[in-house]
């Protein structure tokens, strides 16, 4: 990727690193991970969600650890897979799985298939469309498919406030107190960032309709960003019976981030 060097300096510690205030430094430095590592093209719409790469990556390679060692045809669910799809294409270009990707937004999903089609990924990777915001898998899946596992990254924020309140302490923290004008460098749209309860109530939502999808589906996994969310969401998860509930911590630099996975059963055959 020759325009990252543009970006690249040498730090005060005296290694090469990026600015990351800078939303088009973040977005190559994506672009190159991607087309390194996973030999993955790959490009977002202005203004969406722009993953940070090692931390999606954690959670795909956790996820393994919960599966059977001797299952073969590994399928996930990738629920608001985003303009980015980073999930699917890291999981397919790693493990080989298949998977599905649902979204409500058109551009995410326009951006989404057209990503697919340019590294030839059409018989590994399917996006449909969400018709209900206020759904999570139905619409979406068939009274005879079969998920090894689901994952989402949820809307972490209660609305546009809290969001930009969000971005503006992480800039502080990346700027070590120096004030900065506020910049979301790693972009989003409402739906990627924020919705009406925040994450405790889209994972309530999920958690609630999980039950109805309990044949279908292996594992049930959903990032949590907050440590202070799960005591509610553990509170939800009591409500529906599970045979197994596990939270995994992932640690990358300094920052620790989780998610939650739940089953119904051994297993969905």
């Amino acid at each position: 990727m020759p325009e990252l060097k543009n970006y690249v300096k040498l730090n005060k510690y005296g290694d090469l690193s990026i600015d990351f205030h800078s939303n088009e430094a973040v977005l190559l430095l994506n672009k190159a991970l991607l087309k390194y590592f996973y030999k993955i093209k790959w490009d977002i719409p202005k203004k969406y969600l722009c993953p940070p790469i090692p931390g999606r990556v954690d959670y795909i390679h956790y996820i393994v650890d919960l599966l059977p060692k001797d299952l073969s045809n590994i399928k996930g669910l990738d629920i608001g897979v985003g303009a980015n799809c980073i999930y699917p294409l890291v999981g397919n270009s790693v493990y080989n799985w298949k998977f599905v990707g649902s979204d409500i937004d058109d551009i995410s999903i326009e951006n989404a298939n057209k990503i697919i089609q340019n590294n030839n990924l059409e018989d590994k990777i399917k996006i449909i469309k969400q018709t209900s915001k206020d759904e999570i898998f139905r619409n979406i899946i068939d009274k005879n498919d079969k998920f090894t596992f689901t994952m989402c990254n949820p809307p972490f924020h209660k609305s546009k406030k809290e969001a930009k309140e969000g971005t503006k302490r992480k800039l502080l923290n990346l700027s070590k107190g120096k004030n900065k004008k506020l910049n979301l460098n790693f972009g989003g749209q409402h739906n990627e960032l924020w919705c009406d309860g925040g994450e405790v109530e889209f994972i309530t939502k999920m958690i609630k309709q999980s039950v109805e999808f309990k044949n279908n589906i292996l594992w049930f996994t959903t990032l949590v960003s907050k440590k202070d969310n799960l005591s509610k969401i553990y509170q939800e998860l009591d409500k529906v019976n599970p045979l197994e509930v596990k939270t995994v911590d992932m640690i990358q630099g300094n920052k620790i981030s989780r998610f939650v996975a739940w089953r119904f059963k051994e297993s969905y055959l």
